[in-house]
């Protein structure tokens, strides 16, 4: 096989290899540095290829949507990899099976089952992530999670060898996958039911209704900051938050929303110390205030 350096490489392929490239743009703290490598793969062999030749050499990191992240300002040394739109194709199989590819949008895949006159992925219009990203945490809403209507997954592994894992061998948790994070998802098949469009088309405003009483939009956040610590209290996060912290609290331009203080928020040019000081700082107070050690629902890149 013929060996390659990443330069020689993004001059082989057709698919997007871009040097030096800033991640501040990809997420939605638009908070980063720059990459070594930003790779785009719009083809299976490219990934493939990709893979073989520097799976095992190179630092790499998955990006989706950007919308749970927090990136550190500093230079990645290694490769950020996000699928291109031969991974964002949707299929309908006989009984209500969607097959989604793994950059497919939640909200994109919550649209097509309610074109199909599917039901059970209307929680999905409320969640700003990719299927893939909602995979590797397993992602939910309102009671719902990426597991109830999972059926089964496809992933490529850092050697560049695929395979089809059904759900019932993948035992999820609450935010977590037990896959591994080496894994990446090239795409999933989900199973819903019978539903009218206009029944869901219902169920999908009230629920975007609730969300936007509660939470905030059109911001520079990273959503829901901590999980919610259900394994040593039924108490929500924000509540954990609210009693032991003075929401005004800030760090540089890093402030407590408003709105929802489990979400954080880059209110001009917060830098990620800023971010982390102040993830560090909440997660502190609430296990003095509590006794309730808090994990963070954003992945923290350093």
């Amino acid at each position: 096989m013929e060996k390659y350096t990443l330069e020689n490489f993004s001059n082989k392929i057709k698919s997007k290899f871009l040097f030096d490239y800033d991640l501040k743009k990809l997420n939605w703290f638009n908070i980063g540095g720059k990459v070594k490598g930003y790779f785009k793969p719009d083809t299976l062999d490219d990934l493939v290829l990709f893979l073989k030749n520097f799976g095992e050499k190179e630092r790499i990191f998955i990006l989706g949507a950007g919308s749970n992240i927090l990136m550190s300002d500093k230079k990645f040394d290694g490769v950020v990899i996000k699928l291109g739109r031969n991974f964002s194709n949707l299929s309908l199989l006989p009984n209500k099976i969607i097959v989604a590819g793994g950059a497919v949008t939640d909200k994109k895949l919550s649209d097509f089952a309610m074109d199909n006159n599917i039901g059970g992925f209307e929680f999905l219009s409320c969640i700003p992530g990719t299927v893939g990203g909602g995979l590797r945490i397993n992602s939910g809403c309102f009671g719902v999670e990426f597991k109830d209507i999972l059926v089964s997954v496809q992933v490529i592994d850092k050697k560049g060898n695929i395979k089809t894992i059904p759900s019932s061998s993948i035992k999820f948790g609450y935010r977590q996958s037990p896959l591994n994070r080496d894994f990446i998802f090239l795409s999933a098949s989900f199973k819903g039911q019978i539903k009218e469009k206009n029944e869901i088309e219902k169920i999908i405003k009230k629920l975007k209704y609730q969300k936007d009483k509660a939470q905030p939009t059109k911001i520079k956040t990273g959503g829901s900051t901590f999980k919610n610590p259900i394994e040593q209290t039924n108490t929500k996060v924000w509540e954990l938050i609210k009693k032991s912290v003075p929401l005004e609290s800030k760090f540089g331009d890093a402030k407590i929303s408003n709105k929802h203080c489990n979400f954080f928020v880059n209110s001009r040019d917060a830098t990620f110390n800023d971010m982390k000081k102040l993830i560090e700082f909440v997660r502190k107070n609430v296990k003095l205030k509590t006794g309730i050690k808090l994990e963070t629902e954003i992945e923290i890149i350093e």
